[in-house]
């Protein structure tokens, strides 16, 4: 039996000013449920230093996430939090385009990254939002022997605890205003590329190869903020349930992402997928309209509907027959820059597979590729100038204990160097207009614009 410490303590600030004492340490992470709204903004957690590192261009790193990961089994009864370390990391979107035997994406504009990068920690912070609760936890991996493993939890114990006991409360940054323009931010489409790349979608469409398809553009430029300035930033104008901030040594991960991909826990499966979309407005009139207009559109709706059938299918291979339902057909979600409608599609994954097999099942997300996946993604390849890297990717967790939580990389900038990239896209359909289907994406661009200076 593995060897492990669990401690707890009073929440005294804010879950950021935890992160911030971390933010230098090698390979840090921050799950960050910045909403703390209900079951899926509970828990936040926080880490550093992973003992092993599995990097990968192949097209199926699954299997070697499951080696590595059955030497490493861990049970603690009584527990009711998700995460207890494990390997956690991102997978791109490239490589779900990789993944399908059928057609091999062209490797257009790469941002030069592993196709899946998975960091492996054994201490772990956990913030329980709701209750004001913080845990320490340590298990002793990868050590083999009861001394050795007591020893190793006992100095990652005292070295988290010291690096807590720096924590100080932060004042919250004032947001900036858009800099957009001299910020020097350029896209990979012009506004008329953009109408011809949707003008194409629709005469697939139209022709019968596709239901729907996900377009996007791309926006990269130069900043030389910090990392951590920008994701406080990002963090204070769009807070997310699923949100993150992720070291991968030469680059970061900042993501302020309102939609789940895939859960895995006792044995329960859950996709949340998001079509639809409006922007706020300061004006509460304005506001209630177009939160009226985004729930009356037979568009967004029967976008979303396409997109909850797809899921159903991409479940229905690894869960028990009978077992795949529709939880919530349509929901609203409101955020501080759109409202966006989710659905929630669930099912219980067969005592056969595991969360590597959910996941070469489902990945990438359906919401980020359109209907039929496979087409659309080879649709996607021939009409967006490059390939997409993490965006619309998916970064989480496989746990120790053999539950899982991955998001969408939607509202989410890479940070490499002093370049900074991000996508922003959304579905067309037989009836889309171009240009509405241009300012959408830039609705959702909003945040990360007004979060790099």
């Amino acid at each position: 039996m593995a060897y492990y410490i669990l401690k707890s303590y009073k929440l005294r600030v804010d879950p950021l000013s935890v992160f911030a004492a971390f933010k230098d340490e090698k390979n840090c992470f921050f799950l960050d449920s910045s909403l703390s709204a209900g079951s899926t903004g509970r828990y936040s957690f926080i880490g550093m230093d992973p003992f092993y590192i599995l990097k990968s261009s192949s097209k199926d790193p699954f299997s070697a996430l499951r080696r590595r990961l059955n030497d490493y089994r861990l049970s603690v009864p009584g527990n009711n939090i998700p995460f207890l370390g494990g390997a956690l990391g991102y997978l791109t979107y490239d490589l779900g385009v990789e993944m399908e035997a059928s057609h091999r994406g062209r490797k257009k504009g790469s941002l030069s990254v592993p196709q899946s990068y998975f960091a492996f920690y054994n201490t772990v912070v956990i913030i329980d939002n709701p209750a004001r609760k913080l845990y320490i936890f340590s298990a002793g991996f990868p050590e083999k022997k009861y001394h050795a493993a007591k020893a190793l939890c006992g100095h990652n114990i005292k070295k988290t605890a010291a690096i807590l006991s720096r924590v100080e409360s932060r004042r919250l940054p004032r947001v900036k205003p858009l800099i957009c323009a001299s910020g020097g931010l350029r896209s990979n489409f012009s506004r008329q590329a953009y109408h011809r790349a949707v003008r194409k979608a629709k005469a697939y469409i139209k022709r019968g190869d596709i239901y729907q398809v996900n377009l996007s553009q791309r926006f990269c430029g130069h900043c030389s903020d910090e990392s951590f300035d920008i994701y406080e930033r990002l963090r204070r104008i769009s807070p997310s349930s699923f949100s993150a901030y992720f070291d991968a040594g030469s680059f970061q991960v900042l993501s302020s992402s309102p939609e789940r991909f895939l859960s895995l826990r006792k044995g329960r499966v859950e996709t949340t997928p998001m079509k639809g979309t409006r922007p706020r407005s300061k004006n509460r009139a304005l506001d209630a309209k177009l939160r009226n207009e985004l729930l009356s559109s037979h568009k967004e709706r029967a976008e979303l509907v396409m997109i909850v059938d797809l899921e159903r299918n991409d479940l229905g291979r690894v869960c028990e027959y009978g077992s795949v339902g529709v939880k919530t057909l349509r929901a609203l979600e409101e955020y501080a820059t759109v409202f966006q409608t989710t659905a929630t599609v669930e099912g219980r994954l067969r005592r056969d597979k595991d969360g590597f097999d959910l996941m070469r099942a489902c990945f990438p997300g359906g919401s980020v590729t359109g209907c039929p996946k496979i087409r659309a993604m080879e649709i996607i390849d021939e009409l967006e100038p490059f390939g997409r890297s993490l965006y619309t990717g998916s970064l989480g967790y496989f746990s120790f204990s053999g539950e899982m939580d991955f998001n969408i990389l939607i509202r989410t900038i890479v940070k490499k160097a002093d370049m900074v990239y991000f996508g922003v896209g959304g579905g067309i359909v037989a009836d889309s207009d171009p240009e509405k289907e241009y300012r959408e994406t830039l609705v959702k661009a909003r945040a990360m614009f007004e979060a790099i200076t």
